[in-house]
């Protein structure tokens, strides 16, 4: 058997070198060697070069990636669930507002809340295999890179959900070799440190979504389901989840809203709805659909569930919206310094440092998903938004010059502006405001940001509490409306008025002088504390705008230069319905993290600024702002629809540039401000067509104040009222000086009003009284002489002393005689000075007769007190008149004579005679001769014929008159009731008391 295998083995062999020793054969064995060694050589070359460009690609790769950082789990987990969520804000009581102005709004949500329709359809369209990949699909990669490298035109994108957040979260956009390096690295890493559910809830909270139906850019499945079609992500339909998963493609080309939120046109709908269907067959593609459920998606009607209703925070409630913004920020700032270890304090004191941390706190109150609770009342608000708009006197429409964006100046309108607030008086909480009358008009917020001269409300602030406190008088201590000059430290002569101009009540009492807003009484007290450093009290009481140099203004009085915003001023006015403790005002109540942790809750500041004592006291005088029939007030309290314990006070500034009006109840402090965005111009144009500016802020409060009753009558209409606090009493005391009565001071003279007790009640008796003898000179009251004609004396009853005229007219003087008008309440009492008679007699003067009228001229001496008027008859002198300087310079004589006038000095010196006029005595008629005969003899004898009378003497001049009597005292007047005497409002609007200060 072997030798037979043998023999074949051989002649297989003999058969083939005999086959392969023909020359074609020895041709094909020698290229087959030929290509043969050429394929295992191109073998060789191509195993080679594979592990050459391996090892290439890996080190580009690993070159690539040199630079980053191997991030920790607690890192990556970090930065991916470090999406910006848009901060929410709300009205008191958890009211929803809205959210805050953002480029970007976003709304966290859970994977459990979102529709398994818009998960299928996120995972067809964008990661079909993402629940097996571990981070990334190679295939994809190289399919991705190599489209990239042939620049080829369909672009199918290689990136997994996992890649496509670890670029939004981690990385950046940028186009690179090294930005995809780095992504597929973190990809993978990621996959090891996140479940599946994690990285999917994470994609669908950042993924960006185009915009909204308000035109805001939108992120998040949440918001984008909310702003689309009005729906929670957990109730979208399959049609609704294939459209929004199908917007990341091309947000902005596949959205329907433009970006004014409007809807599309129809033909650029059509992108958006063309992609959706896109979406529709992939999910049937990859059979998360039915073929049923696919062709009722496409049929279904996409456009009609498209929201149009949707508006921004900022659009419905601008104001709130941008102070909210504002005041978070603000809180947000110490908290972040605080996480930084840094004093809050020091914010204030470093500039850079302030303005770093307030960069990072507005970014911070806008993206950190923040809700954020604020004090406004919501249907407190909208109640006083439409009062303010159907009030319609106002006034006339201004027009300014602006630049506009384009750099070109334009007239526009300019609307009088309203400010208010309202605060709740014990906690300072801001229940509500008005900004202005139309923010498209102007966005400015005139409640919180208007700083303006707040006139003669600084006056219980500044003047009348202070000198309460330091015990320098009572509610009705007399206070001195008489006119004064003085010298300013601008070497210029000051003469302040009342806003009556010719206004001088005199002695008044304070509490009358602060309900009629008088101007002079105020400055002149502050005068009298004016070292005492009354402008802390205004510190204290939070006007950021004052410093304390402006003590030594006398005008700040009045309020001129002093200035504040209604929020503000409403939160110093509540001070005093406090009684006297400061509670710092707030608009945020508390503030929430994105997890519903407080990191911010508002507790209440107070400090003490006034005693209780002070404060009540000042209540009780400012009751008469809106009680009295002169109050300034008054008309505000006429026209609310219900009672309650209102005080407060008006203030105007110079020239009528501002009105305000501040009342207060025991619950509530509302403030209200009118005037023109540019200060220079006046409320009080075209007077005689537009009602009185303080008329105009009068129905403005009590209209505001009206709504707000509405909403909440217990708390605004509140039937508690001001409580006197242990140490007010109420004590009788010398209207005229305010000391105790005496003898010299009682019955008519005495009154009764409240004091600090603590401070100050009238304990020395008065001793200010003297006999009231008095004549005038130049119209004004001097201390008649022992030597003063008995003709030229008035008054007999009481008077005041030097020494007390002296120090009621301190520091300024005055005109004594001023102190006492014929309609004050203290007519009967005079008030006269010394005169410095000199020894010479005063000049004469010349007269000049019409008629029966005589008249004369003045007389140039300064110490005439009146002048006699004589009349010669037969050589024969007679005075015939006594006429009193202050009267008119003529008479009318009695009958023919020789008449001339003497001027009168004050010492009784008579001038020499003026120069004499007369009347002549008219000629006496003659009778003619009787040409009748004689009677007949029985006729009994006639007389003669009586002698042609002789015309009759002239009647004698009339009796020297005889020396007047005291005139009785006159009875003291009531209180006056009539309204000041200022300008008059047309018929149909009575007029009411002006409160102007005239003398900044």
């Amino acid at each position: 058997m072997r030798e037979r295998l043998k023999y074949w083995q051989q002649k297989s062999e003999d058969t083939y070198h005999k086959w392969s020793s023909t020359k074609w054969a020895r041709g094909l064995n020698i290229t087959t060697g030929v290509f043969w060694n050429l394929a295992i050589l191109l073998a060789i070359i191509l195993v080679v070069g594979g592990v050459f460009a391996a090892s290439v690609g890996a080190g580009y790769f690993a070159s690539l990636v040199d630079e980053e950082k191997l991030r920790t789990e607690s890192e990556m987990r970090g930065e991916v669930y470090a999406y910006e969520e848009t901060s929410e804000i709300f009205f008191a009581d958890d009211q929803y507002l809205g959210k805050l102005r953002t480029d970007l709004e976003r709304e966290e949500t859970k994977l459990d809340e979102v529709s398994d329709y818009a998960i299928n359809a996120v995972l067809a369209t964008e990661d079909e295999y993402f629940n097996e990949h571990d981070g990334i699909v190679p295939k994809a990669i190289f399919r991705g890179l190599f489209q990239d490298v042939s620049n080829a035109d369909n672009q199918t994108g290689g990136s997994t959900l996992t890649q496509q957040l670890i670029k939004n979260q981690i990385l950046t956009n940028e186009v690179s070799y090294e930005r995809k390096a780095k992504e597929i690295l973190l990809a993978m890493r990621l996959e090891k440190f996140m479940t599946k559910e994690e990285i999917m809830e994470a994609y669908l909270n950042i993924i960006p979504y185009g915009r909204n139906s308000a035109g805001t850019n939108i992120a998040g499945i949440e918001t984008a389901a909310n702003g689309i079609f009005n729906v929670n992500a957990s109730e979208l339909n399959l049609p609704q989840a294939a459209f929004i998963a199908g917007i990341p493609k091309a947000p902005f080309r596949y959205t329907p809203y433009s970006s004014d939120g409007g809807l599309k046109e129809p033909e650029y709908l059509e992108f958006g709805i063309d992609r959706m269907k896109t979406v529709l067959f992939r999910m049937l593609e990859t059979e998360y659909i039915t073929e049923q459920e696919y062709n009722e998606a496409l049929a279904y009607d996409i456009a009609k569930d498209f929201r149009t209703d949707e508006t921004r925070s900022y659009e419905r409630y601008p104001h709130i919206t941008v102070e909210i913004e504002k005041r978070a920020t603000r809180i947000v700032m110490d908290i972040l310094a605080e996480e930084a270890g840094i004093d809050p304090a020091t914010l204030e004191e470093n500039d850079k440092l302030f303005e770093e941390y307030e960069i990072l706190a507005d970014r911070a109150v806008r993206a950190r998903g923040y809700r954020i609770h604020s004090s406004i009342e919501k249907d407190l608000f909208d109640a006083q938004q439409k009062a303010k708009d159907v009030y319609e006197s106002y006034g006339p429409t201004l027009t300014k010059t602006i630049v506009n964006q384009e750099g070109q100046e334009e007239e526009v309108p300019m609307p009088v502006q309203v400010g208010s607030t309202t605060i709740e008086n014990d906690t300072g909480r801001i229940l509500s405001f008005v900004g202005g009358r139309d923010h498209e008009i102007s966005n400015f917020n005139y409640a919180t940001q208007a700083y303006r001269s707040i006139g003669s409300t600084a006056k219980p602030l500044l003047v009348y509490a202070p000198a309460i406190e330091f015990g320098k008088i009572g509610a009705g201590s007399p206070v001195v409306d008489v006119k004064f000059e003085m010298v300013d430290n601008g070497g210029k002569i000051w003469s302040p008025s009342n806003f009556t101009a010719t206004s001088e009540q005199g002695i008044m009492p304070a509490r009358d002088a602060l309900a009629q807003s008088q101007n002079l009484p105020a400055v002149r007290l502050f005068a009298q504390i004016q070292n005492q450093m009354p402008i802390n009290y205004l510190l204290q009481n939070g006007l950021s705008a004052v410093e304390e140099s402006d003590n030594a203004i006398l005008s700040a009085a009045l309020g001129a230069g002093v200035e504040a915003t209604t929020e503000e001023l409403a939160n110093a006015y509540a001070t005093f319905a406090n009684g006297g403790t400061f509670a710092k005002a707030s608009m945020i109540d508390r503030i929430e993290d994105a997890e519903g942790n407080i990191v911010y809750e508002h507790k209440i500041e107070t400090k003490e600024v006034y005693t209780p004592q002070t404060s009540y006291v000042i209540t009780d005088m400012m009751r008469d702002v809106f009680d009295g029939a002169r109050g300034t007030a008054n008309r505000a309290n006429n026209l609310l629809k219900f009672s309650s314990d209102f005080a407060g006070k008006t203030g105007t500034s110079q020239e009528t540039r501002d009105v305000w009006l501040v009342g207060y109840n025991p619950n509530v402090t509302m403030s209200v401000w009118l005037g023109y965005d540019q200060e220079r111009s006046s409320l009080d144009i075209m007077r005689n067509s537009n009602l009185q500016p303080s008329t105009r802020v009068n129905q403005v409060w009590a209209s505001l104040m009206n709504a707000s009753y509405d909403v909440n009558p217990e708390f605004f209409g509140t039937q508690e009222t001001f409580k006197a606090p242990e140490g007010v009493v109420s004590r009788s005391f010398c209207g005229i000086s305010g000391l105790a009565p005496s003898d010299g001071c009682s019955g008519e003279l005495v009154r009764s009003d409240l004091f600090n007790a603590n401070v100050m009640v009238p304990s020395k008796a008065d001793d200010s009284l003297t006999t009231g003898k008095y004549t005038t000179i130049d119209g004004k009251r001097y201390a008649a002489l022992s030597s003063t004609p008995a003709e030229f004396v008035s008054g007999g009853g009481v008077g005041v002393s030097e020494d007390f005229i002296d120090r009621i007219l301190a520091p300024f003087g005055g005109d004594a005689s001023k102190l006492f008008p014929s309609d004050s309440r203290f007519s009967n009492v005079v008030s006269s000075t010394s005169f410095d008679a000199d020894d010479a007699a005063p000049s004469g003067v010349q007269a000049t007769l019409d008629g029966k009228s005589l008249s004369w001229s003045n007389s140039s001496s300064n110490d005439v007190i009146g002048y006699r008027v004589y009349r010669n008859t037969g050589g024969a002198n007679s005075k015939v008149a006594t006429i009193s300087e202050a009267e008119s310079n003529s008479f009318t004589v009695p009958g023919p004579g020789s008449y001339y006038v003497v001027a009168v000095d004050i010492t009784g010196r008579e001038s020499s005679n003026s120069n004499a006029v007369s009347i002549e005595a008219p000629e006496p008629e003659k009778e003619e001769p009787s040409d009748t005969p004689a009677p007949p003899p029985s006729t009994p004898p006639a007389t003669e014929p009586d002698e042609p009378e002789e015309p009759e003497e002239p009647a004698d001049p009339p009796a020297e008159p005889e020396e007047p009597e005291e005139p009785e005292e006159p009875e003291e007047p009531l209180e006056p009731t009539d309204p000041p005497d200022e300008p008059i409002d047309p018929p149909e609007e009575p007029e009411e008391p002006e409160d102007t200060d005239d003398a900044a």
